[in-house]
């Protein structure tokens, strides 16, 4: 299809103006068939960008290798540009739109020289669905068409539904790399040095404005910028939830099934979770998302979700058969790996994939590299942010679910951090406006490994959403207090967990990965007023034998993670109160000023 064919003729004019701007050589509107794919790969191998994997081992995989200046999303260079900059909030970086604007259009002028504009129509959800949102991303990175193929569904069939009028996202992207007459990129991946990169969001018009980079979230529009950043405007403005949350299915013994979702900071397991093998006799867990969760009411008040994107894209080190049996098994095949390892037989290799390195390795800035155990100082053959982009399809505990587009009921929310201390293994809040107090008060523990950091200070996430609010967070906890005023009775219950509690020898307590289905299992009790619990100042634990017990933790282990440590939780709320909320000003809700003093005064009881 050529933009002279498209119907809408809003779109039409906008690719007309930013053909005018960016200046490129050709033009071409994104199909979304698998031809176009193997196109879009062909391209960047005939590039020298990307080097094909072993047919046999890896089959329709590829290794791409990026520039070191652009190997994970830029927070410092993203931008919230609301009309006020106290719209934005305490936790954004702002600029004045109309300011960014002038600035980022200067950087578009003639950007696409020597390279083709791809316009990508995209749906973050099965496409249809009333809960789904539609983009258009432009680009000049065929790295950026082939892995939005995988992550989004893409092409002709998006148009379709946006017909004549429809509402879409508008996404610039560049790699702001101009190639000269008969100039190629040679192998040398395209981006823009660090202080020219921007990944900019404009709040009140709906736009996604990404220059500089060709890498991840700051390239591939619908993930973070436009599922997240832009999506908890709309959200906000209409009604729904845009969380950075997986979604599970689980199914109990007796073949009930529930949905729930979790929220967790980075390095705290949410994709082990995702994608969770049960250890619990009969149970059985399912993937319907690993990272985010689109929530609109339903005709009967309950809350349904959708998994807006159609691929995974996840951090290859420490993913192994035993961390993430499922991940591994869905990257076997037709996914895209970058800045991990090469082996001789043409196959990946990460830190702890699981084995030591094969032989000698070229490493992701594409130098030999050979596995040296006694020097602590080499540096990692893969990037510590290296990533897959494999199709959600292919995982083999993906629920037949995850693309129906009414969504699934969600029974529970999780809220978890990495806490040592303090946090018990699980908590069922008391109450929804509870819930969302221990949702704005998400964190984990900084390491003695953290730089200019006090080891054993609470780094708060609230929601997980830090980097991922499109507007003042004060606001966004007052939009979680009004959701929980509809169908009160309807509403998902809401736990915190933690699985990092250790014991005085420094030792994890609670073993994790498959054994986590037996909190799980108590949760899902919970949701029907079930399982055996106690009522605690702090909220509804379970009682010590509540929750099966894996092998190796004993009966003392269960009662210490599930104990209340009073003395703990005071320095928790005192720590709340000084550092944490005050960030938010006169935006913070009473609602949760409220819930402090009760959790206090239960407390000193």
């Amino acid at each position: 299809m050529t933009v002279n064919e498209l119907k809408h003729t809003g779109l039409k004019k906008w690719i007309e103006e930013a053909c005018t701007l960016m200046s490129p050589d050709t033009v071409e509107v994104c199909n979304g068939t698998q031809e176009e794919y193997d196109r879009m790969i062909q391209i960047t191998v005939d590039t020298g960008l990307a080097t094909p994997l072993n047919p046999w081992l890896l089959p329709g995989c590829v290794l791409f290798r990026s520039d070191p200046s652009d190997v994970a999303r830029v927070e410092a260079r993203t931008y919230i540009a609301s009309q006020s900059q106290q719209d934005a909030g305490p936790t954004n970086n702002w600029v004045d739109p109309d300011t960014l604007k002038k600035t980022m259009s200067e950087l578009y002028r003639g950007s696409m020289k020597g390279r083709t504009m791809y316009v990508i129509p995209f749906s973050m959800g099965p496409i249809g669905s009333n809960i789904a949102k539609i983009g258009v991303q432009i680009t000049d990175s065929p790295y950026v068409v082939a892995n939005m193929h995988i992550m989004a569904r893409v092409g002709t069939k998006v148009l379709d539904v946006l017909g004549a009028d429809g509402f879409y996202i508008p996404c610039f992207h560049s790699v702001g790399k101009p190639l000269g007459p008969g100039e190629q990129d040679n192998g040398k991946w395209p981006c823009a040095p660090i202080e020219k990169k921007y990944i900019s969001h404009f709040p009140e018009t709906r736009e996604i404005w990404s220059y500089g980079s060709g890498y991840g979230g700051n390239a591939l529009l619908g993930k973070k910028c436009l599922a997240l950043r832009i999506a908890t405007v709309l959200a906000r403005d209409e009604g729904w939830l845009a969380e950075h949350m997986l979604i599970l299915k689980i199914t109990n013994p007796k073949g009930e099934v529930k949905y729930i979702t979790g929220a967790f900071p980075s390095a705290c397991g949410k994709t082990n979770l995702a994608m969770l093998v049960p250890t619990l006799s009969g149970w059985k867990v399912e993937t319907v998302g690993d990272d985010i969760a689109w929530m609109k009411p339903g005709p009967d008040g309950r809350l349904y979700a959708i998994n807006p994107e159609a691929g995974f894209f996840g951090v290859a080190p420490g993913t192994n058969m035993d961390s993430n049996r499922n991940a591994m098994e869905t990257i076997r095949r037709n996914t895209i790996f970058t800045n991990v390892a090469l082996t001789e037989e043409k196959t990946v290799w990460w830190e702890m994939i699981g084995y030591d390195a094969p032989g000698k390795l070229i490493d992701w800035t594409g130098k030999e590299w050979i596995q040296d155990k006694n020097n602590k100082e080499q540096k990692p053959a893969a990037h510590p942010n290296s990533r897959f982009t494999g199709p959600a399809k292919q995982c083999p505990a993906i629920a037949k679910e995850w693309e129906d587009p009414a969504g699934v009921p969600i029974s529970a929310f999780l809220f978890g951090g990495r806490r040592p201390k303090t946090i018990p293994l699980v908590n069922q809040a008391k109450s929804w406006i509870h819930g969302v107090f221990m949702g704005s008060i998400v964190g984990s523990e900084v390491t003695a490994a953290a730089l200019d950091v006090k080891a054993g200070t609470i780094r708060r996430d609230p929601f997980a959403m830090l980097p991922f609010c499109g507007y003042h967070m004060g606001d966004y906890f007052k939009h979680w207090l009004n959701i929980g005023k509809q169908n009160t009775e309807k509403l998902p219950k809401i736990f915190f967990v933690n699985w990092f509690r250790k014991n005085a020898a420094g030792k994890f307590i609670w073993p994790g990965y498959g054994d986590n289905s037996r909190v799980l299992a108590w949760i899902f009790d919970r949701c029907d007023g079930n399982g055996k619990f106690v009522d605690t100042p702090i909220g509804i634990l379970p009682t010590p034998d509540a929750i099966e017990r894996p092998a190796g933790v004993s009966e003392t282990d269960m009662a210490e993670i599930l104990s209340v440590d009073i003395e703990g939780w005071k320095a928790e709320i005192a720590d709340v109160r000084k550092n944490h909320y005050p960030k938010f000003g006169d935006k913070l809700p009473q609602e949760l000023d409220d819930e402090l003093d009760a959790i206090e005064k239960r407390l000193n009881a």
